[in-house]
C-alpha cells in the first residue's frame, strides 16, 4: 500500500514514526501503563486498524487510541463507540449501510440451530456436531470482525445447548469425543472472552473447564491453547512464576505437534515471565530459541501453527525483544516509556543480530569460544 492509499490511521501512525508494527505496539502498552489500564493488542489487531473500514476497538483499547493520538478515534476512520458499550447498530463506511451485529450473529446461529436434525429417538449423529461447530464458528468470526461484548452470553449459551445435548441425547462414542472437544473449546472461547473483557475470576473458570475436557480427552492441542492463554493471565495479574510454569508446561506438551512456530510462541511466553522474574540471562536464552524455532518454520515445516496461533510471527517476537531490551537498559525497577530513539536504536540492533545470524549460516563468519575454567578445580565450566 503506498502512502497516498493510507487510511486516515495508517496515516496518523505514519506522521508520529510508528509504521512498522513492533513500534506501535510498544508505543500502544507504554501509553496503556501510563494511563493505567490493563490492555494488550497484538499484531493481528493492529493490521486491522489499518485497513479500510476497520473494526470498532474495544473500549479500554479505544481509550489508549485517544489517550496516543490525542484525538477522537472516530477522527481516524474507527465507527463511532456505541454509547454504553453495548453492540447496538454500527455505520459501515462503504454504503452507509446499517448492520446489526446481533441481527447477524442470531440469524447466523439460529440458522445453525434449526438445521439439528430432530429424530424421534433422540440420536445426535455427525451432521449435528458439524451445526453446533458452524454455531461456534459464526461466534468466532463475529467476535473477531466487531468484538466481544455480548458476544460471550451467546457463547455460554451455546455451552450450555451442547451440555444438554450430551446429557441427555443418544448417540456412539466418537460423537460423544466430538461434542465432549466442542464443550471444550467453546468453554475456552468464553474464557479468553471474559479474560479480554477483565473478568479474571469467570476466564478462570471456564479455563478450568476447558483444561479438564482436554485433559479428559487426551487433546494436547486443546490443552497447549488453555496453558498458553493461563500463562498470560498469570502474567498479567503479577504471576510471573506461575506464568512461566504454565507457558513450560505448554511447551512441554506441545513438542508432540512438532509446530516450530506454536514452540516459537511458546517460548516467548517463557521468556517474557522470565524476565519479569528478573532472570535476564534465561529470557534471553529462550527468546534466543524462539527466534531459532521461527527460522526453521520460514525454511518450510510440514507442521503448521494451530489456527488460534496463526497471527503469531516476527513482529510479536520483535515486540517481545524490544520489551526485554528495554527493561534490560533501563532497570528491572524502573518503568521504561518508549520514544522513536529507543525505537531506531532497537530496529539498528535487531538487523545487526539478523545480519550476524545469516553471515554465521552461511559461513561468512567463524565463531570461535573461549572455553572458562574454575580456577579451584581446573575443571571446564
Amino acid at each position: 500500500m503506498g502512502e497516498s492509499e493510507l487510511t486516515p490511521f495508517g496515516e496518523a501512525c505514519a506522521e508520529r514514526g510508528w509504521e512498522r508494527p513492533v513500534v506501535f505496539l510498544l508505543a500502544f502498552h507504554e501509553t496503556a501503563e501510563l494511563i493505567g489500564l490493563d490492555i494488550t493488542v497484538c499484531d493481528r489487531q493492529q493490521r486491522r486498524w489499518r485497513q479500510p473500514n476497520p473494526p470498532q476497538p474495544r473500549q479500554r483499547a479505544w481509550l489508549v487510541l485517544q489517550a496516543m493520538f490525542g484525538t477522537d478515534p472516530a477522527e481516524l476512520g474507527f465507527p463511532t463507540h456505541p454509547a454504553g458499550g453495548t453492540i447496538g447498530s454500527i455505520r459501515q463506511r462503504q454504503g452507509e449501510v446499517d448492520v446489526d451485529r446481533r441481527g447477524f450473529v442470531t440469524g447466523s446461529l439460529g440458522a445453525a440451530s434449526g438445521a439439528m436434525v430432530t429424530r424421534p429417538n433422540g440420536r445426535v449423529g455427525s451432521a449435528d456436531v458439524l451445526h453446533l461447530r458452524e454455531h461456534l464458528r459464526a461466534l468466532n468470526a463475529l467476535d473477531y470482525a466487531y468484538g466481544g461484548f455480548d458476544v460471550r452470553a451467546l457463547a455460554v449459551r451455546h455451552l450450555h445447548r451442547v451440555r444438554r445435548i450430551i446429557n441427555t441425547a443418544t448417540f456412539p462414542e466418537t460423537i460423544g469425543r466430538q461434542l465432549h472437544l466442542l464443550a471444550g473449546e467453546t468453554a475456552e472461547m468464553i474464557a479468553w472472552l471474559s479474560f479480554d473483557m477483565a473478568d479474571q475470576d469467570a476466564a478462570r473458570r471456564y479455563w478450568g473447564e476447558a483444561l479438564t475436557t482436554a485433559t479428559m480427552l487426551s487433546d494436547t492441542g486443546l490443552e497447549v491453547m488453555v496453558l498458553a492463554e493461563q500463562s498470560q493471565q498469570a502474567r498479567r495479574e503479577q504471576r510471573p512464576r506461575e506464568a512461566y510454569d504454565l507457558a513450560r508446561a505448554a511447551s512441554n506438551k506441545a513438542k508432540s505437534l512438532e509446530s516450530p512456530v506454536l514452540l516459537s510462541l511458546l517460548a516467548m511466553k517463557e521468556a517474557l515471565a522470565l524476565s519479569e522474574m528478573r532472570d535476564a540471562s534465561a529470557a534471553r536464552s529462550k527468546l534466543t530459541r524462539a527466534m531459532h524455532l521461527l527460522d526453521r518454520a520460514d525454511t518450510g515445516s510440514p507442521r503448521p501453527a494451530p489456527e488460534w496461533a496463526a497471527y503469531y510471527g516476527r513482529s510479536e517476537l520483535d515486540f517481545a525483544q524490544a520489551a526485554l531490551y528495554t527493561a534490560r537498559r533501563e532497570g528491572s525497577n524502573r518503568l521504561a516509556f518508549f520514544t522513536p530513539e529507543l525505537g531506531r536504536a532497537l530496529q539498528e540492533r535487531m538487523e545487526l543480530e539478523g545480519q550476524l545470524r545469516g553471515a554465521t549460516a552461511r559461513g561468512e563468519i567463524v565463531v570461535h569460544y573461549q572455553p572458562e575454567y574454575d580456577l579451584h578445580s581446573g575443571r571446564l565450566v
